[in-house]
């Protein structure tokens, strides 16, 4: 049975009372357990076909736990930067789309770094909103508002990061979230130390645009953020137990994004291990994650519904492996084989760890090389729930439902593109980052630098380190992606920089 938003609205409540109920229930719960800035590498489940010595530096049990009884992504795609990701998530626009291209924080305000020969488009640094009237944002209709509609009870806890601050975007509940925990405009937090209050001061004023709000009772308490965070999201569920409605939590942690504060928990079993004190503060914190999602696996486990119960686990871009003086020159992450890191569209700032838990459907310990993109979460998490898309001219959803893999299809021979673009300077250093837009199909993918007009191609699966530029080799390969990939950014509208110096702006990547 599938039930609309427009079905379910104009139904009279008597029908739920009487027969609504076990109709309602017998829709899965759904978790999405979003981790921030966790690179592929950063767990002990490998993601590629070996066990590498990073897999071995991390003890992620409760990950390991879940690949066992579901499906392993290998090739599981988002955004290099965190608004973006989370943009196109609850939205199901691509980032080219929505034009949310860098992170966002202050209303009307860049986070851009300027350079002196480029001058960077005006992108949408408000986020994304469901309303309209807020300048410099796009507009879309939620995924958790489709599935409220339809009789889901629906949780946040954790980071947000949709709209910048003083737009409704801000606030999780303005994306149809009943239960809102500590979610806000920030895009990461100022401390997880319970001892520095989360970022607030002791008379309970904030003295940073990151501090976690809501979570004031655990102050001086000794409880790290992401345990916290843990704690509510298990209240939260006792609660939705009672309600008698399925139920969605976005479970969405601020770990393991900077600062790399140690979690005592785990944080000398690491030292004892031989990792360098930064090492082994960011080792606690992924673990401390992990933890988590162990507590809420248990708690399915015991109170929940287990067999109608799907986990789905992702992060929202590579692992921090770039800037060394922003961790006292120690690497606390590392994306190997994977090439460099957050804010590039190399692998390693877009290639994601990701597993999917659907009793009855996923086969336990399966793995799939079929790629997905971040965007494809929207129409596959309705599919799930039962719920049809509306049909909005108006809002197009860019994603593609990966419930057929979930099934046990292979796509084979993808022909799906999947576009990024990032027409901006996040100031971060390393290859792939900054002013660059990117298509991948099939095994090949082709990024594009909008200031130097330089293209690099690569064979995926045959070169997942991205060492071997075959674009020279290959120039009707080349010229073809680059049509292919001008094209879908001119349909969808998306924004370029241009030249300061001739107030040209740059070339399409077919253009050149």
């Amino acid at each position: 049975m599938r039930i609309t938003p427009l079905a379910m609205a104009s139904l009279p409540l008597a029908a739920f009372a009487a027969n609504g109920a076990e109709t309602t229930l017998a829709r899965p719960d759904i978790i999405l357990f979003m981790v921030d800035d966790m690179g592929w590498q950063d767990t002990s489940v490998p993601f590629g076909p070996d066990t590498t010595r990073y897999n071995r530096m991390f003890e992620t049990p409760n990950m390991e736990r879940l690949a066992r009884s579901g499906m392993k992504f290998t090739q599981a795609y988002a955004c290099s930067i965190s608004s973006p990701t989370r943009c196109s998530l609850i939205t199901g626009a691509n980032n080219a789309r929505h034009r949310v291209t860098n992170w966002t924080l202050q209303r009307d305000t860049s986070t851009d770094i300027e350079v002196d020969s480029i001058t960077l488009p005006e992108w949408n640094v408000n986020g994304v909103q469901q309303v309209e009237g807020v300048p410099h944002t796009y507009v879309g209709r939620s995924f958790v508002d489709l599935l409220r509609n339809s009789g889901y009870h629906t949780i946040h806890c954790g980071k947000a990061h949709f709209g910048a601050i003083d737009t409704p975007g801000e606030n999780p509940s303005h994306w149809g979230f009943e239960v809102n925990i500590a979610g806000h405009a920030g895009g990461g937090l100022a401390t997880y130390l319970s001892e520095k209050n989360y970022g607030h001061n002791p008379d309970g004023t904030p003295y940073s645009l990151l501090a976690v709000p809501g979570l004031d009772k655990y102050w001086g308490s000794g409880t790290f953020a992401t345990e916290a965070l843990t704690r509510e999201a298990l209240k939260a569920l006792g609660k939705a137990k009672k309600y008698g409605q399925p139920y969605i939590l976005y479970m969405s942690h601020y770990a393991v994004h900077i600062p790399v504060d140690r979690d005592e928990r785990f944080y000398q079993k690491y030292i004892d291990k031989g990792l360098p004190p930064k090492d082994a503060a960011y080792a606690s914190l992924v673990e401390g994650m992990d933890k988590s999602l162990g507590d809420i696996m248990d708690w399915v486990e015991k109170e929940g519904r287990p067999d109608n119960t799907i986990i789905i686990f992702m992060s929202d871009n590579g692992g921090l492996a770039t800037q060394p003086e922003w961790r006292d020159g120690e690497l606390y992450t590392q994306n190997s084989p994977l090439r460099c890191g957050k804010g590039s569209l190399l692998e390693g700032g877009v290639r994601e760890p990701m597993i999917v838990r659907w009793p009855g459907v996923t086969e336990p310990a399966s793995v799939t090389d079929n790629y997905v993109m971040i965007e494809d979460f929207y129409p596959t998490i309705l599919d799930m729930a039962g719920v049809d898309m509306p049909h909005d001219p108006v809002h197009v959803v860019d994603g593609v439902s990966f419930s057929d893999i979930l099934h046990g299809a292979d796509r084979g021979e993808q022909e799906r593109e999947i576009i990024w673009n990032f027409p901006n300077v996040w100031g971060n250093n390393g290859p792939g980052i900054n002013l660059n837009c990117a298509i991948r199909r099939g095994p090949w993918k082709l990024i594009y630098n909008y200031a130097t007009g330089e293209k690099e191609l690569y064979n995926i699966p045959s070169d997942i380190s991205e060492t071997v530029n075959e674009a020279r080799s290959r120039p009707e390969l080349v010229k073809f992606l680059s049509e292919r990939l001008g094209k879908r950014l001119r349909d969808m509208n998306a924004q370029r920089p241009s030249f300061t110096d001739s107030g040209r702006p740059c070339p399409w990547p077919d253009e050149i």
